[in-house]
């Protein structure tokens, strides 16, 4: 423009400023459309021509802006519109000139592209040969969607357009030329605005910043420019840049502060101590509290960011609290939801992380929400995690526990805010972190479809758009930048780059006189200075460099702090100071900052600094990180500073450079800060451009691609290429990618054509993966694209190794290394290739290697690694380092050699080397202890240095196991000082050793079972050994140092004491090593490992004799074979012909009466079989009864099911089930023709064969899954067996016995113990209906089972996607919470496929129907995604709705326990055994699951009517791998387990009589299968016969010496609990206690413990305590962390468990006692396992409570009797005994009740009985008045007091020796089978009476006698039968023991059901005196005469 134009631009301005401010000055109200008040919320209705380059910050911050250009608005151009448009005519439609106008309006649209151009591209598209359709698309992408409609115009004109010339050809007149320039300056000039609006980009509502200085880079490379008001000065030694602070913001028109005091409670009292939140904050608060939008918050240091994030953090509490603070504002106290959720604050130095938790942690105190720092100095306990709910950490220790794919899901999965500080460090070379962090955060968001808030905090940034779209954040809600006026203290920057070439003294001399001359300055102006240097040696060197200067040029008086009046104080505190220079310094006015010193004189150096009494405080960068303490102007001094992890100086990271310029100006003090950085000037632009934040910050993803691909693999998140260019899709790498392809060697055409850089991202991935594949550390299939971790790889990123080292190890790992090539392998790891070797080092290297490495160092110190490994040794040696770059090296080595180390041991553990393990794992012990393996290891404890000498110099005699066989006094002179010998005595007892005792057991030739016990050998102290000890435990052979196996064991302190087993398995192999060794090393402690041989000597390997019977090829048998038409009818239903199995079998079977042992797989068909030996026991012995046994409840109810659906009814069969939920009486079991049954209970009926006639008529017994014989329950089912054969010898006549197992290894020992010789049928796992594919996957240990069973769900997932995409699939897990777990991962999984209800198979409304029916969240959240839940813990309805709708193949997926495998037939194409392993209440540990229960799952694979293949995955840990290839092959051999609990059987035998001598015992045992086994694997038995000796006489005596030795053990353990009685000749008699112990089949450690704790006289307290003890008890599973659940039980019921047992909480019979009270109380348990616990508890309650009273009955203690008689009433009555008369009927409170009884003088009944009595009206008066009963609830009540009974009791026939009492129920009977009412009992009971004769003076209990009534349909000897409304009598026949004198007796009869309920005698009968006793007479005496027979 001309000069005369800017004059009149000018005054134009000043004219409309002038009138602006005259109609601010009218104070108009607001015209509605003119600006409104902000709000982030509101769609902003303007014109797009309204937004000029900044108008959102117009209306909000009134800033004065330099930005002449933004002055100017569309008005102030006022173009006439009607006149230059007048002029142009209208162009025709389809012409080119329409074309062209059209094109002007899309480009001032803004499509981005100018009018020409556009209508070229046009014009060429049309030309093409494309259809129109294709055009149509192609056009719309050139246009944009928006223009559909000129879209469509255009195609329609195609031909006119194509006809036409673009351009007219040919020569010009001036007219036109004239007529285009003016047509070309009209368009130019109304396009301006178009321009205008494209330049300032897409606007966002939250862009606060006044002006866009140079934020924009040209393309081709152009220089920034600076903001305005800066300045250039050049001066002698340097040139300056200075910066003008940026002018501080004020608050903008309609803009207030959030006050505080308008917030909910929860803000208020968070904040409490501010008034409003600042003006940032207020701008942030509506989306960052009000929301849950991602966000990203730029703004410069200082300017409140923190609590921007708090406001966040505020809001997520908010949802996990009551009362919801948005719903209830006013509300002031809160009950936070600790447990649901967990926030993660990432910072990005500890220094920071340790000052955020603690201003969190204060401020969020009174909500008692745990905030704690999880860094690398900070570890957190498991414990500690889970009650943190908000963890402060570092991007790589976040990074390090989310790669865990599982350690820490617990706390990964709760995760609901995200928080990054200082998201500006993408840039960094930490960047890379971040990406993968928020990467695995995002899938993670995507996967569980759970919500996880990211916010991203960061000082201001260029491109904050593209961080926000890598945040995810919607840039229209949550994208806040704030510019520099939202510093609370502006800043003015001053860049100096001083001259001189760097790194010459000149340079270095001038940055320090550059420095004093800028310090000078700033004295001379009164402000305080901080110089920030790069070393801890520099700030005193900087301080008196700085006091030198000021000396010379005298102004030393500008430091001089003696005028200040604090100053004396000062002084005197400065005395205290350990250091020399602080004293010097604090003295002239100055002082020094930085880690290294003591916290103390940190601390008072701040305050001293805070209170202005030193001027120049020289600090290193810790003090801008983690202290707030600014300074009015800040001096950074160079820019070179030492890292140990580049090996060199590098430049100080910007990241640095703006957190100490944060600290310049202080708010209170300055209105700016002052911020100077000097460093050379070939550095200065560098700072200059990247402080003035002009530079987009890019991406470092690439460079550390090849790990963090590893990582995610590893996790099992990215399982192909096409996963992994997802997952990269993520980063930022990808973002930057797309915005600044050039930079990351990208060419144009390439994102032209590709423009989500699909093919980029596959290289990038694809070549990666190769690497990894090269190192060993993945499995890269190139034509599947599959990537699969290996443990390498695993080991790799769980220890942070990066794959450079990896290779490393790869060439360098050999099985028997040493300690020095362990070092030098760790030396060259890729993690120390930056440590460089510098002359000037060389002489202390030198001396460090002579002094402190006793290991030989290759090659010299002055390569890498050789000053890598000299600096590795002198750090354990403890040397001491002079210079402080070597100081940094060794704690860079140090810190990252602990963690190489770890991984190399890991390695070698991975690949059995058990020389190298032990010679690493004491290496990482060496590096993290600081002491060496081959020094004292008390060298790990505190001990003054003379007595360590000692120690060393005395060698083997001062070993560990050496001072252990000493004393006190002896140890103190062997280190010459007694006082020691005391301490060091203590703590050998704190040396944590522990012994290990191993005992083996071959299973067959080629495995042997270990089982190890671990004893501690040591007190636990907590200062020493924590919560827990872990130790290494693994075998090896002696001979190659090979590992067989190796497990992590943890010793928690809480289980010292209890008894700690390992049990596996290892291969044997020929030749057998001479021994093995089983290693137990400290896993923290060196020298702290044992080893125990075990000798193979003694070992015999069982011959593996396995006989497998082949499948015949025979032609099928027809069912008319049967030769019985009913059968054939029967069968005919399903099938025409047998299965060849069944047709092989068919003969033996159905025509022979052989034994038979059939072995097949489950599901071959075995139940037919079984039934054609049935229909021959019924044919040949008409009258006689089959029993058939199954192992479960479950299999016994579905096999009841089956055949009464199928057989009973047709054949006209009585069929009977006989399990402990269901016991029917004698008469109808007599009646029976087939009994199914479980093994105890036939057990129980069958002891007392001799009197059970029905036993005895049993011709045919079928065992189903024979080979449980090796479970839990084997020994009941050989003693059953036994016992069979053993009647069938004593009556002469024989029982059939068919055995039906799966495939078992020694079928011919079983054969041979069943009795069966043609009869033997083993088949082949092959000889399935459908054929079965079984994959074993292996998978990594891992740290715990929840973790292990997490990484399995994925690749569950992919098994299911696999192999059976639509047909059915079971998943099998280990537990209740499992099948929750996994479900749910499925379900994310699916939520990541684009169909996330792929397993759903009905209609919406089938499955809305089926969601109203299901009781359980879990269920009910599974099934609506297709998945079903089964476990024992649901409901019976919920299960069979899973088992419904699975099959009939509503839902595709049942994840269930192994309860199913056994349970329900319900077959499924693919079986999935998700682990192996369950938790073991008892050992409290994870078990193995038995073979056969993992068989029995697999036998649900493959359904015969659909499928021609069925397919089982096994996913078990490594280890376990090759056990189950072996077994599932061969099929598992059966040992017995009768050894371990013979005496309960025993017992039983001598009860019955069977047995009455001990000869009688040991011929016993011969009928048992372990008798066999003895004999064929002796090791497996602990009986020790040498190798020679196996199968001669010797072997013989030693089997007879051992039997003998185990009878008389189990005799005497019997006769301890007074169960039977011994004589010296050998005689057993039983006692009474021991038949009460066989008929209640109880233990006789219940009767034994009852007889030790019965008293006379028992509170009910006591009663119940003595109940609980029963071993029956034993097996009542604890889970983890039930105890603190019992804990809470305890707390909150009426009896302390800890006083009536003294036991712990995880004590199972603690659990029995509190789910006992619960059940009384009638309170709602605290977990659904509970529940189910509590009904077995109460199941097993009634059977030992009778046994007690049996036992109590003959101790002879009447009180305690009645007690536990009372308690057998509680238990039906769910009642406490006090609970109030009437508290047991509906709607009856006991407190009521309670008050009720202690208030009404003598009304209302006081008892049961009278309650039967009282009216009818008087009662409903009691339930109106005291309960408040309505009138339909009375009517409940009265129908169940109708139930009770009202009983007249009386005596007949008394006589000296017997007496008959009578009951008779007065009121009739409402239930035919007379059921009690007892509604909370889980199952029916009929009501029984006890009848108590006691002697009235004694007390003596002479008779107790049970007694009930008749059954509706049984005479029986007690009376007639009787119909249902008549009066009943029961009678019972008291016999009295004998004696000389006249009794009184009392009668006394006590309901077994309701509380309180006792009838005596009425006094008005003959026999009854007045008290209601009864007299007996005494006997007649015969007087003898003395007369002889003669002389009569």
């Amino acid at each position: 423009m001309t000069s005369s134009t800017d004059a009149a631009a000018a005054l134009w301005l000043e004219q409309l400023a002038a009138m602006r401010s005259a109609i601010a000055d009218l104070n108009l109200p607001v015209a509605s459309g003119t600006a409104k008040e902000y709000s982030p919320n509101q769609d902003l209705d303007l014109d797009e021509d309204d937004l000029s380059c900044h108008s959102p910050t117009d209306d909000i911050w009134d800033l004065i802006t330099d930005d002449d250009e933004n002055e100017y608005s569309e008005e102030s151009l006022d173009i006439p519109e009607s006149l230059p448009l007048a002029k142009i005519p209208p162009a025709t439609a389809g012409s080119q000139a329409w074309l062209k106008n059209s094109c002007n309006d899309v480009s001032m649209r803004g499509s981005g592209l100018d009018a020409d151009t556009l209508q070229e591209h046009i014009i060429a598209v049309l030309g093409s040969d494309s259809s129109d359709d294709e055009l149509q698309m192609t056009l719309a992408d050139i246009l944009g969607f928006g223009e559909l409609d000129l879209v469509s115009d255009v195609i329609k004109y195609r031909k006119q357009l194509l006809s036409q010339p673009l351009k007219p050809s040919g020569i010009l007149s001036k007219a036109e030329r004239d007529a285009r320039l003016r047509q070309a300056d009209f368009e130019h000039k109304n396009a301006t605005l178009a321009a205008a609006q494209n330049r300032s980009g897409e606007q966002y509502p939250h862009i606060y910043r006044s002006h866009d200085a140079g934020n924009t880079l040209s393309s081709h490379g152009k220089k920034y420019a600076l903001p305005i008001g800066s300045e250039r000065v050049e001066r002698e030694k340097y040139e300056e840049y200075s910066i003008p602070a940026a002018k501080v913001g004020t608050l903008g028109r309609h803009q207030k502060l959030v006050e505080i005091k308008d917030l909910d409670g929860l803000c208020q009292r968070t904040f409490r101590g501010y008034k409003a939140l600042n003006r940032m904050q207020s701008l942030v608060y509506p989306v960052a509290y009000r929301t849950s939008e991602n966000m990203l918050i730029c703004a410069p240091t200082g300017a409140g960011k923190t609590d921007a994030a708090m406001l966040t953090i505020l809001n997520t509490i908010a949802k996990n609290i009551h009362p919801n603070p948005i719903e209830d504002p006013g509300a002031k106290d809160f009950a936070v939801r600790t447990d649901d959720f967990k926030i993660v604050y990432v910072a990005p130095m500890k220094a920071l992380a340790a000052e955020i938790t603690e201003k969190l942690g204060k401020r969020l105190a009174w909500l008692g929400i745990q905030v704690r720092e999880l860094t690398g100095d900070m570890q957190l306990t498991k414990a500690e995690i889970v009650q943190t709910q908000i963890i402060v950490t570092t991007p790589e220790k976040w990074d390090v526990v989310t790669r865990k794919s599982t350690g820490d899901t617990e706390l990964v999965q709760k995760v609901r805010l995200l928080i990054i500080d200082e998201v500006h460090m993408l840039h960094d070379e930490r960047g890379a972190v971040l990406e993968s962090l928020v990467a695995r955060t995002e899938r993670q968001v995507e996967s569980t479809q759970s919500l996880i808030r990211i916010v991203g905090l960061s000082a201001t940034l260029p491109n904050y758009v593209d961080v926000s779209d890598f945040l995810k954040v919607n840039r229209m809600a949550g994208l806040f930048y704030f510019d520099q006026s939202f510093r609370p203290v502006p800043l003015q920057q001053h860049f100096i780059g001083v001259k001189g070439k760097p790194g010459t003294k000149t340079s270095r001399d001038n940055i320090d006189a550059t420095a004093f001359e800028k310090v000078k300055d700033m004295l001379q102006l009164g402000h305080q200075v901080m110089v920030f240097v790069h070393s801890r040696k520099d700030t005193v060197k900087t301080a008196k460099m700085l006091y030198e200067m000021a000396a010379d040029e005298g102004l030393t008086d500008l430091f001089d702090p003696s005028s200040h009046e604090g100053y004396t104080n000062a002084m005197r505190d400065v005395k205290s100071s350990k250091g020399r220079e602080i004293r010097e310094l604090v003295a002239k006015g100055m002082g020094t900052h930085h880690a290294g010193m003591p916290r103390s004189d940190r601390n008072l150096i701040e305050r001293l600094f805070a209170e202005g009494i030193l001027k120049v405080l020289c600090c290193t960068a810790t003090l801008a990180w983690g202290v707030n303490l600014p300074a009015a102007a800040v001096v950074i001094k160079g820019t070179q500073l030492y890292s140990a992890e580049a090996g060199k100086f590098v430049d100080l990271g910007i990241l640095d450079v703006l957190q100490i310029f944060g600290r310049a100006g202080r708010p209170q003090f300055q209105d700016t800060g002052i911020g100077m950085i000097v460093t050379t000037h070939d550095k200065l632009q560098h700072y200059l451009t990247a402080v003035t934040q002009q530079q987009p910050i890019e991406s470092q993803f690439s460079k550390k691609m090849v790990d963090n691909l590893n990582a995610e693999i590893s996790l099992g998140t990215v399982t192909s290429v096409p996963d992994a260019i997802t997952w990269l899709g993520y980063s930022y790498l990808f973002v930057r990618m797309q915005r600044n392809p050039i930079a990351y060697g990208i060419e144009w055409s390439e994102i032209r054509d590709d423009p989500n850089l699909v093919q980029r991202r596959r290289e990038l991935i694809v070549k990666a993966a190769r690497v990894l594949q090269q190192s060993q550390m993945i499995i890269f299939n190139e034509t599947t694209e599959e990537l699969r971790a290996k443990d390498v790889g695993r080991i790799a990123s769980q220890f942070y190794v990066l794959q450079t080292s990896i290779e490393i190890f790869n060439t360098m790992m050999r099985p028997r290394a040493t300690e020095a090539d362990v070092l030098k392998m760790i030396s060259m790891s890729g993690e120390f290739d930056n440590i460089q070797s510098r002359e000037t080092e060389e002489k202390e290297l030198t001396r460090l290697k002579e002094e402190a490495a006793p290991c030989d160092i290759e090659g010299g110190i002055s390569t890498q690694q050789g000053k890598t490994n000299v600096l590795l040794q002198s750090y354990i040696s403890q040397a001491r380092l002079e210079d402080f770059t070597l100081v940094s090296d060794t704690n860079y080595v140090a810190q990252n050699a602990a963690r190489i180390c770890r991984a190399l041991f890991m390695i070698a553990l991975n690949r059995r080397w058990g020389y190298q393990c032990l010679v690493l794992l004491s290496m990482c012990k060496s590096i993290e202890k600081r002491t060496w393996p081959y020094e004292h290891p008390f060298h790990q404890f505190d001990l003054p240095l003379p007595i360590l000498r000692n120690l060393d110099e005395k060698g083997s005699t001062a070993s560990v196991e050496s001072l252990r066989e000493m004393d006190a006094a002896e140890i103190g002179a062997l280190v010459h000082n007694q006082k020691m010998g005391t301490t060091i005595s203590k703590l050998l007892d704190n040396f944590p050793t522990v012994s290990v005792e191993a005992e083996i057991a071959p299973l067959n030739r080629d495995v042997l079972r270990i089982k190890l016990y671990i004893t501690p050998d040591f007190k636990w102290n907590d200062r020493h050994h924590g919560k827990s000890e872990s130790y290494w435990i693994w075998v090896e052979n002696s001979e190659t140092s090979e590992i067989y196996h190796h497990e992590y064991f943890i010793l928690s302190r809480r289980k010292l004491y209890d008894e700690h087993e390992l049990n596996f398995t290892i291969p044997l192999s020929d030749p057998l090593p001479s021994q093995i060794y089983v290693r137990a090393v400290s896993d923290r402690w060196l020298s702290a490992e044992t080893v125990t041989p075990v000798s193979f000597q003694h070992l015999i390997r069982p011959d593996t004799e396995s006989v497998y019977t082949d499948l015949l090829n025979l032609q099928p048998l027809p069912i008319s074979a049967l030769k019985n038409p009913l059968l054939e009818e029967i069968y005919g239903k399903r099938f025409q012909f047998f299965n060849p199995m069944q047709t092989q079998l068919f003969h033996c079977m159905y025509h022979t009466n052989a034994n038979v042992l059939l072995g097949s797989p489950t599901g071959s068909g075995k139940t037919i079989a079984c039934e054609l030996a049935m229909w021959w026991a019924f044919r040949e012995r008409p009258g006689s009864k089959v029993v058939y046994i199954a192992p479960m409840k479950a299999l016994v109810r579905e096999r009841v099911k089956d055949w009464q659906q199928r057989l009973t009814r047709q054949m006209g069969l009585k069929l009977v089930e006989l399990t402990g939920d269901n016991t029917p009486d004698t008469r109808t079991i007599r009646d029976a023709d087939i009994i199914v049954t479980t093994p105890e209970k036939w057990d129980g009926i069958s002891r007392s064969w001799q009197t059970r006639s029905y036993v005895q008529q049993v011709s045919l017994v079928i065992i189903d899954e024979i080979h449980l014989l090796g479970g839990d329950r084997g020994p009941i089912l050989e003693i059953i067996v036994s016992r069979m054969n053993y009647i069938a010898s004593q009556k002469g006549g024989d029982v059939r016995l068919v055995g039906m197992s799966t495939a078992c290894a020694n079928a011919m020992d079983l054969a041979n113990w069943l009795g069966v010789k043609e009869g033997l049928f083993n088949f082949r796992h092959s000889v399935r209906p459908v054929p079965l594919e079984i994959f074993i996957d292996g998978f990594p240990e891992q740290r715990g089972f929840c973790p292990l069973m997490q990484s399995m769900n994925r690749p569950t997932f992919l098994a299911i996607k696999a192999h059976s995409p639509d047909k059915p699939v079971i998943v099998f897990v280990a537990s209740r919470r499992q099948t929750r777990l996994t479900a749910r991962d499925l379900i994310n999984f699916c939520g990541m496929e684009d169909n996330p209800r792929r397993f759903v198979r009905m209609s919406e409304d089938d499955l809305a129907l089926n969601l109203s029916r299901v009781k359980d969240d879990a269920l009910r959240e599974a099934l609506s995604f297709g998945i079903g839940l089964h476990h024992a813990g649901l409901v019976e309805s919920d299960r069979q709705l899973s088992e419904e709708l699975f099959a009939n193949n509503k839902i595709q997926i049942l994840v269930a326990t192994s309860t199913l495998a056994w349970g329900v037939n319900l077959p499924a194409h693919l079986v999935v055994v998700k682990g192996t392993q369950f938790f073991d209440a008892k050992t409290e540990g994870y078990k193995d699951m038995d073979l056969t229960d993992v068989l029995q799952m697999l036998g649900r694979a493959g359904r015969p009517q659909f499928d021609t293949s069925g397919i089982a995955r096994i996913f078990t840990q490594d280890a376990k791998k090759a056990f189950y290839k072996h077994f599932l092959h061969t099929g598992f051999p059966v040992e017995s387990s009768l050894h371990n609990v013979l005496d309960n059987h025993l017992g039983a035998e001598v009860s019955a009589g069977t047995i009455t001598t001990t000869q009688d015992a040991l011929d016993y045992l011969t009928w048992t299968f372990f008798f066999r086994r003895l004999h064929k694997n002796p090791s497996y038995y602990g009986l020790e016969i040498s190798a020679e000796d196996n199968n001669t006489l010797a072997a013989q005596q030693a089997a007879g010496d051992y039997m003998i030795e185990m009878v008389d053990k189990s005799l005497s353990a019997l006769a301890d609990s007074g169960c039977l009685s011994m004589d010296p000749m050998g005689h057993v008699d039983a006692t009474p206690l021991g038949k009460i112990m066989s008929y209640y089949y109880l233990a006789h450690t219940t009767i034994r413990s009852l007889t030790k704790y019965a008293s006379p006289n028992p509170t009910f307290e006591d009663v119940l305590s003595w109940m609980c003890r029963a071993t029956e008890y034993d097996e009542l599973p604890v889970r983890h962390n039930e105890d603190l659940i019992n804990a809470e039980l305890s707390a909150n019921l009426p009896l302390q468990a800890a006083e009536a047992f003294g036991l712990p909480m995880w004590d199972p019979h603690v659990k029995a006692f509190l789910l006992l009270q619960a059940y009384f109380s009638r309170i709602e348990l605290p977990i659904s396992d509970y529940v189910g616990d509590q009904t077995s508890v109460l199941d097993q309650a009634i059977r030992i409570i009778q046994a007690s009273i049996d036992v109590l009955t003959e101790l002879n203690h009447i009180h305690a009797v009645k007690r536990m008689i009372g308690l057998l009433q509680s238990v039906k009555c769910a009642r406490w005994p006090e609970d109030g008369v009437l508290s047991i009927f509906p709607g009856i409170e006991p407190d009521a009740e309670k008050n009720r009884l202690s208030s009404t003088r003598g009304r209302g009944p006081k008892t049961l009985i009278e309650a039967t009595e009282a009216s009818r009206d008087e009662m409903s008066s009691i339930l109106a008045k005291h309960h408040h009963l309505p009138s339909a609830a009375q009517t409940r009540f009265h129908k169940a007091l109708a139930q009770l009974p009202r009983l007249r009791v009386t005596v007949s026939d008394v006589t000296t020796q017997r007496m008959i009492v009578q009951i008779h129920r007065l009121n009739t009977i409402t239930d035919r089978e007379c059921r009690v009412y007892a509604p909370k009992y889980p199952k029916p009971q009929t009501e029984g009476y006890f009848v108590v004769v006691s002697d009235v003076s004694t007390g003596e209990i002479l008779g107790l006698k049970r007694v009930g009534w008749p059954s509706a349909d049984q005479g029986g000897k007690n009376g007639p039968r009787r119909g249902p409304k008549e009066q009943m009598t029961a009678r019972t026949t008291i016999q009295f023991p004998r004696t000389e004198k006249e009794r009184r007796v009392a009668v006394s009869v006590l309901s077994d059901s309701y509380i309180g309920m006792e009838w005596g005698l009425d006094g008005k009968q003959d026999d009854v005196e007045s008290d209601g006793a009864v007299r007996i007479p005494a006997p007649p005496v015969v007087i003898d005469t003395g007369l002889d027979k003669k002389g009569k």
